[in-house]
C-alpha cells in the first residue's frame, strides 16, 4: 500500500520507523516490561511528532498528492488493541471506537464498550480541553461542537493547522505554496488561533480483562457507528458467528404483508444456502450500507451506497475502516 501512494514517502516512513526501533533496542535494559500504557502513549506521541518534523522540512514533489506535508495536513484518528493473555489494552485517538461482544447466558448477545470517544458529546474531553487554554478562549475554543469550530474530533495525528504556532504555519505555507495549490482550506489560519496546540495526539489508553463470555472486538471509525447502534453491531456479527439469525421470531416488527412475504421468502433462500460473507468485517459493512431495518441486506440499496461518486458519498456516509477479532475462548478459560 505504501508502493501505491508513494515511493519516496514510503522510504521515507520506512526510515523513521526504522529509526525508532533502534532506539528502542538501544534503550532495552534487558528487563521484561510490562508497562503496555506507557508503551503505546510514547508510541503514538513519537509518530505524530515524527510526522511534523517530516513536513517541516519536506523536500517532496510537489506534484505528489503524498508530500510529508499534505500527510501533515492532512488528519487520522486511531484506535489499536494489544492483547496480551487476558490483558487487552485499547489506545485510542479520536472518534474510532473499540466494542467488546459479550455473549450471555441465554445465548443473547450484549455490546461493551472499551474506548471512548474524544469529542463534545464526551463531558471530561470537553473539560480537558477548555482547561487547557486560558479562560478568555473558553467560547472559542470549542464551538458548535467542533475544535474552534471546525474540527469534530478532540485528538488526532496530523492536523497541524491546529497544533503548530501560527508563526511556523505561515513559514512553512508560504515556503512551499506549491505543495498546496488548490487546497484553500490548508492555508487558512483558523480564526480565534491563540495558544496551539489545540489538538493532541496522546491516546486515552483503557484496560479491560478478558472474560470467557468476550467473544469478539470490534475496531471501527465513526463512519461504522455513525450508521448502527453499537447494538446492532454486535448483534449482527453474534448471530454471524452463531448461525441464529434465521431461526429468530419476527413478531414485534412493523411490516405489510408484502414486506413480511419478501422478508419469509429471502430467509429462506438464505438458511439454506452457506452465509455469502466468509469475512466479518465485510458482513458488517454489507448490513451498515444496505440494511433494510428488518436484520436483512437491501442489495438495491447495497449497490447505491457503493456507487456514489466520492463527492457526492460524503453527504451519505463518512470513511468506514473495520476490523472484527475473533478471541480464543478455551485460552480465556484458562486463566479462570
Amino acid at each position: 500500500s505504501i508502493r501505491y501512494v508513494s515511493t519516496d514517502s514510503g522510504k521515507l516512513y520506512f526510515n523513521s520507523l526504522r529509526t525508532y526501533w533502534q532506539e528502542r533496542i538501544d534503550l532495552d535494559d534487558g528487563e521484561d516490561s510490562r508497562d503496555i500504557p506507557t508503551a503505546l502513549v510514547d508510541a503514538f506521541k513519537r509518530l505524530d511528532n515524527d510526522i511534523s518534523l517530516e513536513a517541516q522540512v519536506d523536500e517532496g514533489d510537489p506534484f505528489s498528492h503524498c508530500t510529508p506535508l499534505r500527510v501533515a495536513i492532512s488528519g487520522c484518528t486511531a484506535c489499536i488493541a494489544h492483547l496480551d493473555g487476558v490483558d487487552l489494552h485499547v489506545a485510542n485517538v479520536g472518534d474510532s471506537r473499540a466494542v467488546l461482544g459479550v455473549q450471555n447466558d441465554d445465548g443473547s448477545w450484549t455490546a461493551l464498550t472499551i474506548s471512548n470517544d474524544h469529542n463534545a458529546q464526551n463531558p471530561e474531553e470537553l473539560w480537558r480541553v477548555r482547561s487547557e487554554h486560558p479562560a478568555l478562549e473558553e467560547k472559542t475554543v470549542v464551538k458548535h461542537d467542533r475544535l474552534l469550530g471546525l474540527l469534530m474530533p478532540f485528538r488526532a495525528f496530523g492536523d497541524i493547522k491546529f497544533k503548530w504556532s501560527s508563526e511556523l504555519l505561515s513559514r512553512v505555507l508560504e515556503t512551499r505554496p506549491e505543495l498546496l495549490a488548490g487546497n484553500e482550506y490548508a492555508k487558512m489560519l483558523p480564526a480565534n488561533y491563540h495558544t496551539p496546540p489545540y489538538l493532541i495526539a496522546e491516546p486515552e489508553v483503557t484496560h479491560h480483562r478478558l472474560r470467557p463470555q468476550d467473544k469478539f472486538l470490534i475496531l471501527a471509525t465513526d463512519g461504522l457507528w455513525d450508521q448502527m447502534h453499537r447494538q446492532n453491531v454486535i448483534q449482527v456479527i453474534g448471530e454471524h458467528l452463531t448461525g441464529l439469525h434465521w431461526q429468530k421470531p419476527i413478531s414485534g416488527l412493523s411490516f405489510t404483508l408484502g414486506q413480511m412475504h419478501s422478508l419469509l421468502v429471502e430467509r429462506k433462500a438464505r438458511a439454506s444456502s452457506a452465509f455469502e460473507d466468509h469475512n466479518m468485517a465485510t458482513h458488517l459493512i454489507r448490513h451498515c450500507l444496505g440494511g433494510d431495518g428488518f436484520g436483512m441486506v437491501d442489495r438495491r440499496r447495497l449497490a447505491k451506497m457503493l456507487s456514489l461518486p466520492p463527492d457526492l458519498s460524503r453527504m451519505y456516509r463518512d470513511d468506514i475502516t473495520v476490523t472484527v477479532i475473533q478471541l480464543n475462548t478455551p485460552v480465556i478459560q484458562t486463566h479462570y
